[in-house]
């Protein structure tokens, strides 16, 4: 039988309580704003965190402002698309934005915002540049919250925004793998005949595996377990138990004593072709181009 994986989508990162909790973690740690956001373009600026960057808010109140904050993110989110890696820019006052895309397999699901930052110490007459090129403070009090707000902006030295950037490529890579582990694990509240189900394949991922068998394990009728399955997974049974193979395969390359034939058919794949063929389409890269990477320090 050739199992397929049924793709996971932005969708189903989102619901992860994982994300919120790290961009709380992840601000509070370096002081760095961050939001998970879908793979395409933002319509609107996009706020970073619920507090955001004071600075930033005043001056996208602004109708020039608004139109620079806004093309600024477009430009490093589609810049992180096309290249597949992370992107770096900074807008015309001074501040930088990052995105770093989140990878499953070849597939782009998700980007990591980040930055609002300034990467040296601003001056006065910094800001005077900025508050000229916006023409935006028509008052003297928006000038001077402006002000103010820009010189609280976090400055960030070279060291410290280049481990801002490597957390983020450590947190990409772990979100993709906690997203699709969290795929195939059961969870407390899904019915009883799908965690039975999804116990039975995970104990038996080294044999043939039939919809009969887990139906009869788990005790109710065929129709009424694929309907059932499906609502509470977003998976057939087959794309299901494909997808187990596949992360038990990819636990399996860890060990370089194991040859790719063992890894085959102890993660249940019949056939080499079919491995392959199943694998470089969920993960992207051949098994064996996937074991070289094992061997790579991640780049900065």
């Amino acid at each position: 039988m050739v199992f397929g994986v049924n793709p996971l989508a932005f969708d189903d990162l989102k619901r992860l309580p994982l994300i919120e909790f790290y961009e709380e973690a992840f601000r509070k740690a370096t002081g760095v704003p961050l939001k998970v956001i879908p793979p395409g373009e933002p319509g609107q600026r996009l706020a970073l965190s619920s507090s955001g960057n004071a600075f930033c808010a005043l001056v996208a109140g602004t109708p020039g402002g608004c139109a620079a904050c806004l093309e600024t993110q477009v430009r490093v989110v589609r810049n992180a698309a096309r290249k597949l890696a992370t992107q770096q820019i900074s807008c015309f006052a001074g501040l930088t934005e990052v995105a770093v895309p989140v990878m499953i397999g070849a597939r782009h699901v998700a980007t990591l915002l980040s930055g609002q930052v300034l990467r040296r110490e601003p001056t006065e007459r910094d800001f005077d540049i900025v508050a000229r090129m916006i023409n935006g403070g028509a008052n003297g009090d928006w000038e001077k919250r402006a002000r103010r707000a820009y010189f609280e902006t976090t400055v960030i030295t070279v060291d410290r925004f280049e481990a801002v950037v490597q957390l983020l490529n450590v947190f990409a890579q772990f979100l993709a793998d906690y997203a699709e582990r969290h795929a195939i694990a059961g969870g407390a509240d899904e019915p009883a005949a799908v965690a039975i189900a999804k116990r039975y394949v995970q104990a038996h991922i080294g044999e043939p595996i039939t919809l009969a068998q887990v139906v009869e394990h788990a005790r109710v009728s065929r129709f009424y377990f694929c309907k059932l399955f499906k609502k509470a997974t977003r998976m057939t049974l087959t794309e299901y138990v494909g997808r187990v193979r596949v992360e038990r395969a990819k636990t399996l390359l860890v060990d370089p004593s194991l040859r790719i034939s063992e890894v085959v058919y102890t993660a249940g794949f019949g056939s080499i072709p079919n491995f392959n063929s199943v694998f470089k389409r969920h993960v992207g890269m051949a098994p064996s181009e996937y074991r070289q990477t094992l061997r790579s320090p991640s780049p900065v």
